[in-house]
């Protein structure tokens, strides 16, 4: 019986790619010509996802100045028509109760130095205030605040009704005699977000109480906060006339305080607000009437 010869093929088995390990690092060894995209990714340095991540959004600059919407084309009012517009919005309510504010903005840096400031207008606005004086009781200086009007006077008293939180004052100021007593009493967690703990910044701890009381009455304290200050600058039954004397005797007094810190950073007015308690505001163009302004006269509330 004869053999047939059997052909053997010869069968090699193809190595299959190892793909890389966790940590990029290939487990075995691979050839470069069946998976070359892999090892063209690592050679790249590249993510395995495929794409790269998408670069990191640059920090949004920040501003250093305030930010102000530009005026140049806004419309502004003499001051007569401000107060017929803004005296319409307070029909029916007692000429007494509510309050012209004024806003002055100014262009700043945010870290420049603040205006703090107190003066007192030629015709008083607020009709309703209560000092109070911390200094020894029995004493000349007590009597000197009873007569110049303070309505609470002494010490131990005075800082045992904070203490309590019975805050019957809307300003106080302290001898400099009872100055260390006031701050050994730890009172500054009450009265500072009150904006009444005395200090010398704010010229509330004084030697002279009787000139400080007369200067409160009738004054007022103004301060710059995000670049504006905020005044109440008259109430509802004001003529224009007073209004507009008190408006002169702040914006002189408020452009000494800026000259006065000119040497250390520059302020520049941007713009001056006029509003009521239950209005909203007009920008002032510095007139006192214009063409289509009523009489002072109508404008005086009887």
């Amino acid at each position: 019986m004869a053999c047939k010869a059997v052909a053997r093929t010869q069968v090699i088995p193809i190595a299959r790619p190892i793909l890389p390990g966790r940590y990029g690092a290939p487990s075995s060894p691979l050839l470069p010509f069946l998976v070359p995209s892999i090892f063209a990714r690592n050679a790249s340095g590249g993510p395995r996802g495929g794409k790269k991540d998408a670069p990191s959004a640059r920090k949004k600059r920040e501003r250093k100045e305030f930010q102000r919407v530009p005026v140049a084309d806004s419309q502004k009012f003499a001051l007569c028509d401000a107060i017929r517009y803004l005296r319409a919005y307070e029909v029916g309510r007692p000429p007494m109760i509510p309050k012209f504010e004024l806003a002055v903005s100014f262009r700043t840096l945010k870290n420049a130095p603040v205006i703090r400031n107190r003066m007192k207008l030629p015709n008083a606005v607020s009709s309703s205030q209560r000092i109070a004086v911390i200094c020894p009781p029995d004493s000349p200086i007590a009597e000197e605040a009873k007569k110049a009007g303070a309505t609470l006077v002494g010490e131990d008293s005075v800082l045992d009704a904070i203490k309590e939180e019975r805050i019957e004052f809307n300003q106080l100021i302290c001898h400099q005699d009872s100055a260390m007593k006031l701050n050994k009493a730890g009172v500054g967690k009450i009265l500072g977000p009150k904006g009444l703990m005395p200090s010398t910044k704010t010229k509330t701890i004084v030697s002279n109480v009787g000139a400080t009381i007369d200067g409160m009455i009738g004054g007022t304290e103004y301060r710059e906060r995000i670049g504006v200050v905020r005044l109440a600058i008259g109430q509802l039954g004001f003529t224009p006339e007073q209004m507009q004397a008190n408006i002169r005797a702040f914006m002189t007094n408020l452009r000494k305080d800026i000259d006065r810190i000119s040497d250390q950073v520059g302020k520049d007015i941007h713009e001056v607000v006029l509003s009521s308690t239950n209005g909203p505001g007009f920008i002032l163009n510095g007139d006192f009437r214009s063409h289509n302004s009523l009489p002072t006269k109508d404008l005086s509330v009887p």
